[in-house]
């Protein structure tokens, strides 16, 4: 791609705003949803004319959610990059040489489909938003806007371009900042220090606050709810003094992590009161019953919810499903077919404290299918039981597993009977909780060493869990907490890298049970356990080939992380290619 296509790219990629229903619609449950940054009146919203003046309210908010539709196309796409390039995940989409394998695996190239998808539309929706709050701008004295809805449709537009930003630094280091859809050649393509990119984004998500209104129900909207937990997680990352471009290529090639972050203080500080404005707000809650933020039923009615992706569904006008449903249960009960991402391995059952109520929707290792029933009654007893462990498969991711019923049926994959043969995927993305604002002001109190040290926090948390309060907070137990609760989050990559422990947290594969030599192979895992042998505890038939290429991964992931996977590379085709360099080290 050359420069002028680079410009048409980041600066005219014109959408036709209607395709993503920018109006109230009804999804399963007959919940009204308004999608990312849209309006609340019904009918149909203009195609939008990019070079035209704003005429109206309803076109003024189209204007603004036309840099959210993007959104809608990575919210499966981040687990691939910030779960799979971590000790927790693997990826068997597609052939070994797709995007997600390649990032399980930890051979990461400039081409990788996933960090080339995340960087084109982050900037896509950069140009969507600085175009917007251009035409918003100029339309101040056109008199056909009211002065609310100006600066509801700026502060939405602000909103997520700071996201952009956050998002755009944190997975890929240095990168370019501009905020005209004016800006030359040179703007667009010149890598800014990370303490600008930061100052942007905070700068972006302030100034969104200010605009936003206190709380929207419909939490696709967002609120200034949304963006001051977003400024939390935003100055604990930055606080954290992020790698640069140099310090990254001092470890690019070795298996040693980096020092210690030392700690910003006066970030941290803004961790606790940009965290503590959510939480006094009053209008976020965390959720009694852990189980009941999970499912379209959650959406806008989970009172933890603060900032969600709209999602209706592949074929609904979507830009595109949220594939965090089908990913984790590509292929349903068929156990003999690899899922497209899934838990490494089946010690991760462990992890979590016997009597920890998240365990159940966070990992599955047996769920009843609906659709079979084998007894009578409404029990989950009543319906055939599967198993998620050797000789078969694997454990399953559980947040996304579309649930039968909440009371009578916990355990019961997919809703109402129906196969949806492999998970409905209209469900929306949540970007941020209060449970993720109260562990972030956990850790800004601990490194600052303030009071508690963020106990009282982590004590919430666990206890909504099932689970006994600490009686006091360490540096372990504080980042076993954040593991627990964002268990397949999205989260992981970004947390490590901010711990400065994403090498030796990797490299303890080594001690899970499918890195043994006894799983390299068909041969070597029949000679371990035997031949499958009918009247044994072992199926007639097994999926033996599936825990050989468990165990090529996790080799793969112990042999190949390196301090290079501290960032994801430039991409090729939509960085190298425009002239984004210097490349990231190491790529």
């Amino acid at each position: 791609m050359k420069k002028t296509n680079f410009l048409r790219f980041f600066a005219t990629f014109a959408v036709a705003v209607t395709v993503f229903s920018l109006v109230s619609c009804s999804k399963e449950d007959d919940t009204p949803v308004v999608p990312p940054g849209g309006g609340e009146e019904e009918g149909e919203l203009p195609v939008i004319d990019w070079q035209s003046p704003i005429k109206s309210d309803k076109e003024a908010l189209a204007v603004a959610a036309g840099a959210y539709y993007d959104w809608a196309r990575l919210s499966s796409s981040f687990s691939f990059l910030l779960e799979s390039a971590t000790e927790s995940t693997i990826s068997f989409e597609g052939a070994e040489t797709a995007g997600g394998p390649e990032v399980s695996r930890f051979e990461t190239t400039k081409n990788n489909s996933y960090a080339n998808k995340l960087f084109r539309y982050f900037y896509v929706s950069v140009g969507e938003a600085n175009k917007a709050i251009a035409r918003l701008d100029s339309s101040y004295a056109n008199g056909s806007l009211t002065q609310a809805t100006i600066d509801l449709a700026k502060g939405r537009a602000k909103f997520i371009r700071g996201l952009d930003y956050l998002y755009l630094t944190q997975l890929y280091g240095e990168v370019p900042v501009f905020t005209s859809p004016n800006a030359t050649d040179a703007e667009r393509t010149t890598r800014k220090p990370i303490d600008e990119v930061y100052t942007q984004a905070v700068k972006d998500l302030t100034e969104a606050e200010a605009l936003l209104p206190d709380f929207d129900p419909t939490r696709s909207n967002p609120s200034k709810g949304a963006a001051n937990a977003i400024l939390a997680r935003a100055y604990l990352q930055w606080a954290s003094n992020p790698l640069s471009q140099q310090q990254v290529a001092a470890i690019a090639g070795g298996q040693t992590d980096p020092a210690a972050p030392t700690w910003n203080n006066e970030r941290l500080q803004k961790v606790v009161e940009y965290a503590d404005k959510v939480i006094s707000s009053g209008n976020f809650a965390l959720e009694p019953n852990f189980e009941n933020l999970w499912g379209v039923q959650a959406e806008n009615r989970s009172t933890e919810h603060i900032f969600t992706i709209h999602h209706d569904g592949d074929g609904n006008g979507d830009a595109q499903g949220n594939h965090q449903t089908h990913c984790p249960f590509t292929f349903g009960f068929d156990l003999y077919t690899d899922n497209h991402i899934g838990p490494a391995d089946v010690s991760l059952l462990s992890w979590f404290e016997p009597g920890d109520k998240r365990k159940r929707f966070s990992i599955a290792d047996s769920l009843y299918n609906a659709d079979e029933k084998t007894g009578a009654g409404n029990t989950p007893q009543a319906y055939k039981k599967y198993g998620f462990t050797f000789p078969v498969t694997s454990p399953r991711y559980a947040k996304w597993i579309h649930r039968y019923n909440r009371t009578s049926l916990i355990e019961v994959a997919y809703d109402q009977g129906v196969n949806y043969a492999g998970q409905p995927n209209n469900i929306n993305r949540v970007e941020i909780r209060l449970a993720d604002v109260l562990l972030y002001k956990a850790e800004a109190k601990f490194y600052l060493n303030s009071g508690d040290k963020g106990l009282a926090e982590v004590n919430q948390i666990r206890a909504r869990a099932g689970l006994d309060p600490l009686a006091t907070l360490t540096k372990e137990a504080l980042e076993k907490e954040y593991k627990l609760e964002q268990f397949f989050e999205q989260r992981n990559w970004v947390n490590l890298t901010r711990w400065r422990t994403l090498i030796q947290t990797v490299r303890k594969v080594s001690e899970y049970e499918y890195f043994k030599p006894e799983y390299q192979s068909v041969a070597s895992i029949v000679s371990a356990h035997g031949p499958a042998v009918s009247g044994t505890n072992y199926p007639t038939s097994t999926n033996y080939p599936f825990f050989a290429k468990i165990y090529t991964h996790l080799h793969k992931k112990y042999d190949n992380v390196t301090g290079k996977f501290y960032r994801f590379p430039i991409p090729k085709q939509y960085g190298e290619d425009v002239g984004i360099t210097v490349q990231n080290p190491g790529y």
